[in-house]
Order: structure tokens, then sequence, then C-alpha cells
């Protein structure tokens, strides 16, 4: 029989969101769990660099992430990670969020899941998977030293890839199907490194080895050509997928799988708030995400005093 606990408010997801709306919940005194069937930080923990982050001219997002973590918990906030979460029924009063290990009762629910990385789809996928296909160039691209690289993909996240994973490469292929949507400052950086070739409107079709990655075969959409280019590794960024898989017999999504809520984060289910990149919005970013969580604890404590007279 699992363990019964009643908090006041369960936040689900320990990117920066939710993070953030665990500090301000700690703040306001709400008794405040945090859930994490990972790593605490999500996506942006593997950042090298982050140079948009108000009050940073520099910071890593390990050490970023780790100063709000800090924070939250010095207010109270009990941040629980690898309990995977099972199920919940959000539509009840107390919510419940039932864990491997726990049954939680909530008065109130803010998500803040975030996305992971789309995997790369192709059938040898998974037999290269941690054998030269990967998706973490922190984690992994220091195996990679003197190697080859290519890294997938248009968007910042495969730029700003490429561009550190030139200190490992002594040649490196930044390969994508249609045309950069990186800002010009990355692209700038990139294109003034001779360590990269930049192969655009090029389909990845195959990738090819043994035991492990040994290349890849690559389709010019402009010349009609076909190349095998000798690789030892590459990285993949072609987007993310909402984390909503949990919500979805719940909560209303979008077109994208994203959880439709307001700027105020309120979802259609009273006392249930959605934040960050989960949510259904124009703009992403790691400022709005903790736009997000403050706003969602706010109106989650707004929420709550009202609940309980």
């Amino acid at each position: 029989m699992k363990e019964r606990i009643h908090k006041d408010i369960v936040i689900i997801g320990a990117g920066m969101a939710g993070l953030t709306a665990a500090l301000y919940c700690g703040r306001m005194n709400l008794d405040t769990l945090v859930l994490e069937n990972g790593l605490v930080g999500g996506q942006i923990a593997n950042a090298v660099a982050i140079e948009n982050f108000p009050g940073f001219v520099s910071v890593s997002g390990g050490e970023l992430i780790a100063t709000v973590q800090k924070q939250a918990e010095s207010f109270g906030a009990v941040i629980d990670e690898f309990d995977e979460i099972e199920r919940v029924t959000l539509k009840a009063t107390p919510k419940i969020i039932e864990t491997q290990e726990k049954i939680y009762e909530a008065d109130a629910v803010i998500i803040a899941t975030g996305m992971n990385r789309r995997k790369l789809p192709l059938p040898e996928e998974k037999k290269f998977s941690g054998r030269g296909v990967h998706y973490c160039e922190l984690c992994d691209g220091h195996a990679y030293d003197g190697k080859i690289i290519a890294v997938a993909g248009g968007g910042n996240a495969a730029v700003d890839a490429a561009n550190f994973l030139t200190k490992y490469a002594t040649k490196l292929y930044l390969i994508h199907r249609s045309e950069l949507r990186a800002d010009d400052f990355s692209q700038r950086r990139m294109r003034a490194n001779d360590k990269i070739t930049v192969m655009l409107q090029t389909d990845i079709k195959a990738l090819r080895g043994d035991k492990k990655l040994e290349a890849v075969e690559v389709f010019d959409k402009t010349t009609g050509e076909t190349k095998t280019l000798a690789v030892d590794g590459i990285f993949v960024n072609i987007g993310v997928e909402p984390n909503t898989k949990l919500f979805r017999d719940e909560l209303t999504l979008s077109a994208s799988g994203r959880i439709i809520a307001g700027e105020d984060c309120r979802t259609e289910i009273d006392g249930v708030f959605a934040a960050g990149d989960v949510r259904e919005k124009e703009i992403r970013q790691l400022t709005t995400a903790a736009s997000d969580g403050t706003t969602a604890a706010l109106l989650a404590e707004k929420f709550l005093a009202k609940l309980k007279g």
C-alpha cells in the first residue's frame, strides 16, 4: 500500500518554470513539493553559456539552475527526483498525483514538464543511440575529441551545439533539411570557423556502421546528389516534443501537443496551472519560463486562499 501524503501544491517538473514557481510558493509558506522524473533543470541544465538572462553576463545552465534550486529549497520547497509519475487525476478534489512510490493529494497543481528533444527519424537510430548518435553535446561531446562530428538541425540549439563541438572536432558538418533559423550572431560565429561545413537543403537518409556509427548518407535536394560522409558521431537537434502524455486525458492540448492556458497560466481546470515550454504560447525563452513560474505560483496562492476561505 502506497503512502498518501497531502500537499498544498505539487509542481510537476523542475526546469526553470517549475523551480521559479517553487521559489515563490515556498516564500508564501505553502507546503510545496516538486516532482521531477529526471534530473533537475531540464534542457537548460546542459547549456554551456547563457548570455541572455538578466543579471548575468554569462552563466552556465547548471550554475543558474543550481542557484534557483537552492533558493527554492531555502524557502522550504521539497524537490523529489526520479520518482516517476504513473497517473494524475486533476479534476478530483483534492487532485491526485500517483508516483511509483507514493500517492500525493494536492489542492493545486502547476504543470511545468517542459519538452524533450525529438529523435532522429531513421530506422538505424535505435541501433546507434549512444554509439554515435547523441542528443546532448555537453554530456557526450568530450568522447569525440579529435574526431569528425556531424550536427543535425538548423535552429539555435543546433548551431550553438556546432559551435561548442568545434572544441573537440577536427571537422564538423552542420546538416539541415532547409534554411537556418538560428540567430545572426550564432550563425556568424559558426560560419567564421573553418572547421565547419554547412550543408543546407540536405536530408539525412541513413546511418551506416557496424557496431558503432561510421558514416551518414545524405541527399542534396538542390543538386540531387547522394553522398556518404565519414563521421564518428552525430548530435541531433531537430526540434522538441512537449511532455504532455500524462495529461492527454485530463486537459485540452493544442495541435502541437502543448497545454492550452492563457498568459495567467490557468488551464480549464480550477487550481491547475501550466508554466513554461509545456504551455501553448508564441515566445519560449528562459526568461518567459521564469515569468510563467512566477505567475502560476502567485495565482495558485490566490486560488488556495479562496479555497480555504
